[in-house]
């Protein structure tokens, strides 16, 4: 009989096998959204919309399964947990209110678009990984004997807890020049002094701190999987800043790595 560890592990198998094919293809595809928008990808819905839908499994998938493990009731789980719901309660609800309300009660301008077929995809990721996380951490974490356990996860934090604020404080910059207003513009100041997109290394600090934190196969294949899928992107993103600016962009910032790339 297939049981539940048999699907948690397949569905494991799944997210490290998915992980190469798709930093193969975004090496050569960008996805069609933000500064990559570019006709042929079907139809759309407004970006705020595509964010808040695209990213809610995390949350109330997170919410379904949890009470369902047996660590669920272990004030260690319950700890564990936290970080990746906050994370996702941003990405869900503050994230998309705040593209919204980005013009200052304005009509949305018709470019903010998100094609529905990235969207899906990226709900079925969510769905694959909300799945993966909760499940571990309620489930199938051996929290009783793990000696290391606040130990670990005070580090795992404290990482996490950095990346938390990189990203939100380069969001917030970004938006902010987008608010101003006249196209768009060189950021700086921060760490974009040093890379292109502050926000995906952010990010990508973030599932450092949180495989470290679950010390777990879940945590590291997402960690993983952040990667394939972020520093591609920056790497787009820092060459559409290079075309568009020219002379007037800063040649030693990276892409998304310091120094490195």
């Amino acid at each position: 009989m297939f049981s539940d560890e048999d699907f948690f592990q397949n569905s494991l198998l799944t997210l490290f096998l998915i992980t190469p094919p798709t930093l193969l293809s975004l090496l050569f595809l960008s996805a069609p959204y933000g500064k990559h928008r570019r006709p042929g990808w079907g139809p759309t819905i407004p970006a705020p919309l595509a964010w808040c839908l695209m990213e809610s499994p995390t949350v109330w998938l997170t919410l379904l399964l949890f009470p369902h493990g047996k660590n669920s009731r272990d004030p260690r789980a319950l700890v564990l947990i936290s970080p990746f719901l906050l994370h996702y309660l941003h990405r869900t609800l503050v994230y998309p209110l705040r593209l919204l309300l980005k013009t200052h009660g304005r009509q949305i301008q018709s470019k903010s678009v998100f094609p529905v077929s990235i969207a899906m995809m990226a709900f079925g990721f969510n769905l694959l990984n909300a799945y993966l996380q909760s499940r571990w951490v309620s489930e199938y974490a051996d929290l009783e004997s793990d000696g290391w356990f606040w130990l670990r996860f005070a580090a795992g934090l404290a990482v996490f807890g950095g990346g938390v604020y990189v990203n939100i404080w380069s969001d917030n910059l970004l938006m902010g020049l987008k608010e101003s207003g006249g196209g768009y513009k060189i950021p700086r100041g921060g760490l974009f002094e040093w890379v292109s997109c502050p926000n995906y290394l952010g990010e990508i600090v973030e599932w450092l701190g949180w495989a470290l934190m679950t010390w777990s196969w879940a945590g590291l294949a997402f960690f993983l999987y952040t990667c394939a899928n972020l520093v591609p992107r920056a790497g787009q993103n820092h060459r559409w800043y290079l075309e568009k600016f020219g002379e007037d962009y800063p040649k030693d910032r990276k892409a998304v790595i310091p120094f490195v790339y």
